[in-house]
This record gives structure tokens, sequence and C-alpha cells, in this order.
């Protein structure tokens, strides 16, 4: 019974570890797929008295994607009747050129202050509007949620290690008279210490599964997936392949290790 439980213990302690692993990636992909969608519609708008080739602003930085002229033309038709067509004629020739620029990715706030400062070296240029009051505070929100996240992740390593740890001098202890039997007839320490690595990394697999298991549920339930679409966030949650390959990967490895110190303390002790 015992041995049950120190077994279900580990399961436990490995299966938190790789579920938190994986919640952060999940957290990781929306924090970025977010990004992205907040680039595509962050654009800095820059005001020229006269009219400028749209390459020679995209030539003035490497961050800037492309550009494009804002046409003014909605706001003269909405004037259209208000006003005297040599008015109109008048405005077209009085009204500035605006020009949208959009970067390669999602910039910081000092990015754009550097940018900025490149913008003003063109003459033409008479106004930047680049939004940075909502920017910065977007930005420092995502920067926020995701220290958040690693906090809580490391954390969470941190505290499950040790429980592993702990549960695997557990069972050395409880197999200590069967090594020091094999010592005593010259077994090498790996033979000794086979029955370690075999339970941890049967243990290691179950908790794979369980973890692996419990995101397909969850995908099936589109838990998340609807929540996100509504806010314009489409992700893959949970890949099959490559996701189930890295619980797996990082549950025996971690294991492994984790039993290898296990077994190195143990040798230095005797």
């Amino acid at each position: 019974m015992r041995s049950v439980k120190n077994h279900l213990s580990l399961i436990i302690a490995l299966f938190t570890i790789v579920f938190t692993m994986q919640v952060y990636i999940v957290v990781d992909r929306t924090v970025v797929a977010y990004e992205n969608d907040l680039n595509e519609n962050y654009s800095i708008v820059v005001v020229t008295e006269k009219k400028v080739s749209t390459d020679s602003l995209v030539a003035m930085s490497p961050k800037i994607k492309s550009a494009g002229e804002v046409s003014t033309k909605k706001v003269i038709d909405r004037l259209q009747s208000q006003m005297k067509q040599r008015h109109i004629d008048l405005l077209k020739l009085s009204l500035p050129h605006f020009y949208s620029l959009h970067l390669n990715h999602y910039p910081a706030p000092s990015e754009i202050q550097e940018l900025r400062k490149k913008l003003k070296k063109n003459s033409n240029i008479t106004r930047i509007e680049d939004f940075a009051q909502s920017h910065d505070t977007l930005y420092k929100l995502l920067l926020l949620f995701k220290s958040v996240v690693i906090i809580f992740a490391i954390a969470i390593f941190a505290v499950t290690s040790l429980l592993v740890i702990k549960e695997m001098r557990i069972w050395q202890f409880q197999h200590n008279e069967r090594m020091s039997i094999m010592a005593m007839f010259g077994a090498p320490v790996w033979m000794r210490s086979a029955i370690l690595f075999r339970l941890s990394i049967v243990d290691a697999v179950i908790a794979s599964v369980l973890a692996i298991a419990t995101f397909l549920y969850a995908d099936y339930l589109k838990v998340g997936s609807e929540q996100l679409q509504a806010i314009g966030i489409d992700i893959l949650l949970f890949n099959v392949v490559n996701d189930s390959l890295m619980i797996i990967g990082v549950a025996l490895s971690l294991s492994i290790v984790l039993a290898t110190l296990i077994v190195i303390g143990h040798k230095e002790e005797v």
C-alpha cells in the first residue's frame, strides 16, 4: 500500500510539472498570437506637406514593414454636399498627405521613440501619431502577464522537483538492503540502481499519458477555444504530435536526471 502511495505521489508530481509546462506553452502561444494581431492592427501615422514615396518611408528604418498612403477621399466626399466645388478644390490642394506605417513586430516603447527620432529627420514630415499612451498600456500588460506566468511556472517546477527527489529517496531507502547486497558482489552502480531508474521511467510514462489525455479531452471539449476566438485569436491549443512528444520527453528526461542525481549522491555517501 505504501509502495502504491509513493508511486502515486511521484506520478502526481511529474503530472503537475508537465501539465504546468504545457499550460505555459499554451499561454505563450496565446500571447504571441495576440501580439501578432496587435501588430497587424497597429500602425504609425505620419503627416507630410508634400507627397513622398512610400519606399522612401520604408527605407528610413528596418523596423518598418510597409507604408501606404491614407486616402482623404472619404472626408472630401462627405463635405461635397456642404461646400462649393471651388472650395473643395482648394481643400484638396491644402490638405496634407497621410501615410500609415506598419512594423515588422509589435514594438517596445523604446523602439517607438527611436523610430520617431528617425522619422523626424525627414523635413517633409510635419506630424507623427504613434498612439503612445494606449500602446504603452497594452505593452506593459503583456509584459506583466508573461512575467506572472513565468514566475508561476518556475515556482511549480521547483516545488514539484523537490517532491520527486523526496519520493525517489524513499524508493532508494526501501531498496537499500538489496542494493548493498549487490554492491558486496561487485555489481556496478548502474545495475544496483536499475530498479530506481525503471520505476521512475514507468511513472514518467504514466504521468505523460495522463497529461496528454487531459489536454486531448480539454481540446475535445474546446476548453478556452471559444473564448479566444471571441477576441479574435485562433490558435492550436494542443498539437497532438509535437506537444505529446515534448511532454513525454520532458517527463522522462526529468525523472532520469533526478534519479541519476540520487544515485550519485548515494554513491558519495558510501
